[in-house]
């Protein structure tokens, strides 16, 4: 058997391509980040979305679109409503081949029209733009890695299921049920585009992810004549925002943030509605139930104050994404294929979240930073590094050569989920 460590012929040929066709991907993502896709942009959503379907199609796959699951957000008068966002783009191959993957990455950004839109040459070896590295370098390197891997022998031995998403940034609420039916369709392995570290690094363990709102209703009364009379829902607000805070520090990795408090109006009106929207992160499944218990605690508190009522929405959308054995074997699979191109790679813990926290939370130990290396993602600053799209291309056609030929034992890898 060839160790991981050597390239094989496959190898070789996969690599060559890759190189050459570099500039090629380099265009296209400066092509597809000049269309602002920002999680709520439905109109430059539904204009990417085909051109990324038609560039996909060249693959020996089904290529569809696939309408997102509505969800529930909070307005800004406390009351819930049903969103939605642009199409998930399914692709998929080869159900019947003995290795199967599933593959994901998103087309959505954090930008909306109107603020950061500028494609800039950095004249380094880098060019600054939306969504460059976060994640449409990362979406053209899956498709050229795709691309090399069918154009060798080993391709009828794997199979996968690609979800592109269009919700990504905003916690893939209207796309989860997608990766978890792809996830589950029979895959051994997850693959995830996500750009990885500015110094090269991928993404080992991930907390989970929770967003909550709390809304709060009290009693309006005139501030002058009747103060006794009201009920302030922003000081009952303010006393659950310091029981939240407060919850740092307590349990080892979990943290919670308050990032804003709605509700009010003019200083002579008692407030009747105040709505607190926080985040917070655990590192695993004991500590997200932890986390969860104690919002609880804490909206049950704030409602039992005199004339407040209120309700409760949210959770742990993306549940902890820990290391355990199964990850840590396909890390270690990962890490020494990326030698036989002069990788040294190296897998960090992170705060973190991303559509691989879904893929593992469905049964599939994943790798979910393949993508283009980049830095200062989610601002105006965002990068991406120009020699990264052969590389990082080169290393997720290598891992495919390897999970068809068997040199890395995908099944084997899965099998230990359970240890």
């Amino acid at each position: 058997m060839i160790e991981l460590s050597k390239l094989s012929r496959e190898d070789e040929a996969a690599r060559e391509r890759l190189v050459a066709r570099a500039p090629g991907m380099i265009a296209r993502t400066r092509d597809w980040s000049a269309i602002n896709t920002g999680s709520w942009n439905l109109q430059g959503l539904r204009t990417l979305a085909p051109l990324i379907l038609d560039a996909f199609s060249g693959l020996e796959a089904d290529v569809r679109t696939e309408r997102g699951d509505p969800f529930e957000s909070v307005t800004d008068n406390g009351e819930t409503a049903e969103a939605e966002t642009g199409d998930v783009l399914r692709i998929s191959a080869r159900p019947g081949a003995p290795v199967q993957v599933v593959m994901s990455g998103h087309y959505d950004t954090v930008f909306p029209p109107g603020t950061f839109e500028t494609i800039r040459d950095l004249q380094d070896g880098r060019l600054n733009g939306p969504g460059l590295a976060d994640m449409k370098g990362g979406l053209n390197v899956m498709l050229e890695a795709l691309l090399a891997f069918e154009a060798g022998p080993l391709k009828d031995r794997l199979g996968y299921q690609i979800v592109i998403t269009p919700d990504e940034e905003i916690g893939n609420f209207a796309s989860s049920r997608a990766l978890t039916e792809a996830a589950r369709s029979g895959a051994h392995i997850g693959m995830t585009y996500e750009p990885c570290m500015d110094n090269g690094a991928m993404a080992g363990g991930r907390k989970g992810s929770a967003v909550f709102d709390i809304v709060l209703h009290g009693k309006a009364a005139h501030a002058g004549r009747a103060k006794e009379e009201g009920r302030s829902a922003i000081e009952a607000a303010a006393e659950l925002v310091l029981g939240l805070e407060g919850l740092n520090g307590q349990r080892d990795g979990v943290t919670v943030n308050v990032g804003s408090i709605d509700g009010g109006c003019a200083v002579n009106i008692v407030p009747d509605l105040a709505i607190v929207r926080f985040g917070a992160r655990a590192p695993d499944a004991a500590a997200a139930a932890w986390t969860t218990q104690q919002v609880q605690r804490l909206f049950e508190r704030a409602t039992a104050r005199d004339g407040i009522h209120g309700h409760l929405h949210g959770s742990f959308y993306r549940p902890p994404k820990p290391r355990n054995s199964a990850q840590q074997a396909l890390f270690d699979a990962v890490r020494s294929t990326g030698e036989a191109i002069g990788l040294s790679l190296e897998f960090a813990d992170t705060g973190g979240v991303c559509e691989g926290n879904n893929i593992f939370a469905a049964g599939v130990p994943n790798v979910d930073t393949l993508g283009v290396m980049g830095g200062r993602i989610h601002s105006s600053d965002e990068y991406v590094v120009l020699d990264s799209f052969a590389e990082r291309a080169t290393l997720s056609a290598l891992i495919l050569n390897r999970l068809a030929d068997g040199r890395i034992d995908g099944a084997g890898i899965k099998a230990m989920m359970g240890a």
